[in-house]
């Protein structure tokens, strides 16, 4: 889906009057780890079954809870096969046989599997995603072409993409036989400064993106070494949001697989960031800067 699209799907769930009826909704985290042999199946099932044990102690009538019934009966089979899952770590369902409301939404992350019935669908979490994803942005390069995306938590969008001055020539030939390599050391260093005035027009068209419209975060992707050159051009202010450097060619470049790979160097950057504000915490500890512990927080905080 695109943002537009989660606009009006969240207006359309806060609208939504269920009466007698009720509404299931469910959160499911569906990583790579999930994924395998089906995990994330047999932990929906297990909730599946609860949420159903629950049902007659809610005083609900017997329609009603047949028709939540049903409701769980669909969201198990649309979830059955892994190939029809969103390629993305997360993933919210809403559903509702009367209201004729059934809706599937790919989530960069969920921070915790749960299934609810209620009047209301659940969608806080749904709503919040956009502004704790923020608006990323990845360049796919080489040393002739870069291509942009522009990546929310719901889609991918290419932007216009750039082109270097083609290089003249292919390998060194010199013109003189009787001085072979003469003018070799000419030509690398036009190859080089090429390159250099490429990477730092990349640069220079990632903060006009960024002016345009301020990202959150920063991904370079190329074959071999080019990508990770471009970070020495970057803004300080983009410098400072670049999540990672990751390996891909531009041919092979699509929004799929961007978007795929943009939300995995996403993840991974948060948890090395996790990683080191636990290890700060840990060496404040011993030099006074830092409690653990609700009563010495509450102490330190009350000081």
């Amino acid at each position: 889906m695109a943002d537009s699209d989660i606009k009006r799907l969240l207006d359309r769930l806060t609208r939504l009057r269920a009466d007698d009826h009720r509404i299931v909704t469910c959160y499911l985290k569906v990583e790579p780890r999930d994924r395998v042999r089906g995990k994330y199946r047999i932990k929906l099932k297990n909730r599946v079954r609860r949420v159903t044990a629950a049902l007659e102690g809610l005083g609900l009538d017997r329609a009603v809870r047949e028709e939540v019934a049903a409701d769980l009966d669909r969201i198990q089979e649309r979830l059955r096969n892994p190939d029809r899952l969103p390629t993305s770590q997360g993933l919210a369902v809403f559903a509702c046989g009367p209201l004729k409301l059934f809706e599937l939404v790919g989530l960069p992350s969920v921070h915790r599997s749960r299934l609810a019935v209620d009047r209301t669908a659940l969608v806080r979490e749904l709503a919040s995603v956009e502004d704790e994803f923020g608006n990323l942005l990845t360049v796919v390069l080489d040393r002739t072409a870069a291509r942009f995306f522009e990546v929310t938590a719901f889609g991918t969008e290419e932007l216009d993409g750039l082109r270097a001055a083609s290089t003249r020539g292919g390998r060194f030939k010199s013109d003189r036989a009787s001085s072979p390599g003469v003018g070799e050391h000419t030509y690398n260093n036009r190859i080089r400064e090429e390159k250099q005035r490429h990477f730092a027009a990349v640069a220079e068209r990632l903060f006009e993106l960024h002016r345009r419209r301020p990202v959150h975060g920063l991904v370079l992707a190329g074959p071999g070494r080019e990508a990770g050159a471009v970070a020495a051009f970057l803004h300080p202010y983009l410098a400072e949001r670049l999540m990672g450097v990751v390996s891909l060619n531009p041919k092979e470049a699509r929004v799929p697989l961007v978007h795929e790979v943009t939300l995995a160097t996403r993840t991974q950057y948060e948890r090395e960031s996790e990683r080191a504000i636990t290890h700060g915490l840990e060496e404040a500890l011993g030099t006074g800067w830092a409690v653990d512990g609700i009563e010495p927080t509450l102490r330190a905080l009350g000081r």
